[in-house]
């Protein structure tokens, strides 16, 4: 049966054109279809898909929908659990959603109606903070005491506390936890037989924590 299922597999993810090409050669989108492809075969009872419409265009991304809906909803022959940061592709695909924050943390599950009543009230505000130029993290490194050296480490622990004597705003600070913020810091140093992060990476986050507070402050006020 191989040969039968794979033809259908490279039919159903309209992958004909690539048929003869090496799988590392295929485009992002592509390398999405081959990888769903696979995951159809033998029709598993679930289904996991991470971001399976990611970087593609729409045409693509409706194509790729369009087999999802297939599989969960019309053939009924599997559960299809996927993750997406699209509320659209969220709304198009399911009957129940669950939205996670900060390293996988439910913070509800429910039907499309539901969040929306319970979630989407108010207004919401998307902005972009400009990238921090070289020489701005330069001086800010001189400014609260570290190297100027930004490829140097140091050890998180004794950065926050020079930073908490310097009097830097102790709600960037409080964002550098494992379920803050700053988690790629936190799990830097954990990597790191240390305990140290790059004093670039710091000094980014606290850059783009200042401007993004100063904005909400801004906003509040």
């Amino acid at each position: 049966m191989i040969a039968s299922v794979v033809e259908r597999s490279i039919r159903d993810l309209n992958l004909r054109d690539h048929r003869h090409k090496l799988a590392g050669t295929l485009s992002g989108g592509n390398k999405r279809k081959l990888s769903v492809a696979m995951a159809l075969i033998g029709n598993p009872p679930i289904i996991l898909l991470d971001e399976p419409s990611a970087g593609m265009d729409p045409e693509a991304r409706r194509f790729m929908w369009q087999v999802v809906e297939k599989v969960s909803q019309r053939d009924k022959k599997s559960a299809v659990i996927l993750t997406t940061h699209s509320m659209e592709e969220a709304e198009a695909l399911s009957t129940k959603l669950g939205i996670m924050v900060r390293g996988g943390v439910f913070r509800c599950m429910g039907s499309t109606q539901h969040i929306k009543n319970k979630f989407g009230v108010g207004y919401e505000v998307e902005i972009k903070v400009k990238k921090t130029q070289f020489h701005e993290l330069q001086e800010l490194a001189t400014d609260l005491g570290f190297s100027s050296d930004l490829q140097e480490k140091v050890r998180l622990d004794d950065a926050l506390e020079k930073l908490r004597r310097a009097h830097f705003d102790d709600l960037i600070l409080a964002q550098i936890e494992k379920n803050g913020l700053g988690s790629d810091l936190c799990v830097e140093a954990e990597l790191d037989a240390q305990g140290a992060v790059r004093v670039r990476n710091l000094l980014e986050f606290l850059k783009a924590m200042v401007y993004g507070f100063g904005i909400m402050r801004y906003l509040a006020r």
